[in-house]
């Protein structure tokens, strides 16, 4: 075990120091002892209790550097994309993609896919990746470029969740940023019209003859959706605040305009998680008067969510209500756009969770990415939606999770992976290319001291 002697000198002595920390800490686990990471926070909703050994990565949670000249920058890899965010905007620079909940680390968003509302032009988070020195199962340091002798750990790492190894430290690219983001909220009353205007833009990069720097969307009905545009600018005449009384999804029916400070539009959807703060309470007036604003944020609600899962309130209270139980439904999936109004259509009708989040996606590498295999020649829209089903008698464990993963097939889509999946394992490695994996695999991680992405994702459950 020990540091590739190829690793780039880019990074500080002490952040050397905790490398080497981290491998002695590494080579101290007893072998047959499966690993993962110690952390305190997560974006995953796979609640499961596990026997294996944590890792601490916790002290490599630092953006190292800032380059203005060369637009870029080094960050480790457990730094939260609020550290990310508090150290780039200062300079007037931001990584090309920012998650849009806060405690999102870079190395998990590369390790298990990330998107937001620049991902139309940006692509996915790990496009913008220049090199990754990533702590391998073998317990070896290696850099992971796309031109060197690990290239091929560089394609395979996107959607491996840490089952091929730990992004340690990372080289980004950035972008300029404006200190302002001007919105422009569009109501669509059918999916077919919303879907033909996501082309356009995304195919534009503008409307109306207005740049477009960002889009998102928000279905309330099937009659009732939004898209969002976002542009850059360096002045505005007034900006909103929504972490206060005010709600930012619930504007976007009360204004056809709006400006925002940059810092506040990366983390709109933060404070309310979206709209899914509601379930706790935490969106009726007096109930968000008393609550502090240091707890309106997503880890927080996580947090009551996973209690939630292991004191059973929401099967209870499904119960009250008559069903079975619930069945939580929290996915995101990537649907061709010309076959978005197909999916909304079925999910409005067989599922009918609302809200439902949009985000259009274009690869920005045009070789792809061997364990997500999207085309690069595709528009996707990432299609988000976070809630439950209430179940009844005689219901299958997993059935409606279960539908959307037929329907997605169906489609040509893609689903991630950082919730419940129900795929059988023939079905879940057509999908997410099992040769590939096989081969990282046996490279990086030939003893299996790291789960497998099957078992990790799927067999666990």
């Amino acid at each position: 075990m020990g540091v590739d002697p190829g690793i780039s000198g880019a990074a500080p002595a002490d952040h050397s120091d905790e490398v080497a920390a981290l491998v002695d800490e590494y080579a101290k686990i007893p072998p047959g002892q499966q690993v993962r990471l110690a952390k305190p926070t997560s974006n995953l909703f796979r609640f499961r209790d596990s026997a294996t050994t944590g890792l601490d990565v916790g002290r490599l949670n630092r953006v190292l550097s800032v380059d203005p000249e060369t637009r870029t920058a080094q960050v480790q890899g457990m730094a939260t994309y609020e550290t990310v965010v508090d150290a780039h905007l200062p300079t007037g620079h931001m990584p090309l993609v920012i998650p849009q909940l806060k405690t999102i680390t870079l190395g998990g968003a590369v390790a298990g896919l990330g998107i937001e509302a620049a991902s139309f032009r940006s692509g996915l988070p790990h496009e913008s990746v220049r090199e990754m020195e990533i702590l391998t199962g073998s317990g070896e340091v290696v850099l992971a470029r796309p031109d060197n002798e690990h290239a091929d750990l560089f394609r395979g790492f996107p959607n491996s969740y840490g089952t091929l190894g730990y992004a340690l430290r990372l080289e980004v690219e950035v972008e300029r940023t404006e200190p302002f983001v001007r919105l422009r909220h569009i109501r669509f009353s059918t999916a077919e019209e919303c879907a033909a205007a996501i082309e356009q833009i995304c195919r534009d990069r503008a409307f109306e003859g207005h740049r477009v720097d960002f889009v998102d969307g928000t279905v309330f009905a099937a009659d009732e959706q939004y898209l969002t545009v976002g542009t850059y600018v360096a002045e505005a005449p007034a900006t909103s605040d929504y972490t206060g009384q005010r709600i930012y999804y619930r504007s976007l029916r009360e204004h056809q305009t709006d400006h925002l400070r940059t810092h506040d539009y990366l983390w709109r959807w933060d404070t309310d998680w979206f709209w899914c703060s509601r379930a706790f309470g935490v969106q009726h007036p007096a109930v968000r008067k008393v609550w502090p604003r240091r707890y309106r944020r997503s880890d927080v609600y996580r947090r009551i969510v996973a209690w939630d899962r292991k004191a059973g309130l929401s099967d209870r209270l499904a119960r009250r209500r008559g069903a079975a139980g619930s069945e939580p439904v929290i996915q995101d999936v990537e649907i061709p756009v010309r076959r978005l109004p197909e999916f909304l259509e079925f999910f409005h009708r067989e599922i009918g969770i609302e809200p439902i989040w949009l985000c259009p996606v274009r690869l920005r590498d045009p070789q792809g990415w061997s364990l997500y295999p999207m085309d690069p020649d595709t528009l996707y829209v990432n299609v988000g939606f976070w809630s439950a089903v209430d179940t009844r008698p005689g219901d299958a464990p997993g059935k409606y999770n279960r539908a959307i993963e037929d329907v997605v097939g169906e489609l040509d889509g893609h689903k991630s992976l950082y919730s419940d999946s129900f795929y059988e394992p023939e079905e879940f490695w057509r999908l997410y290319n099992r040769p590939a994996y096989d081969e990282l695999k046996q490279r990086y991680d030939p003893d299996d001291r790291l789960p497998g992405l099957y078992e990790k994702c799927v067999g666990e459950r």
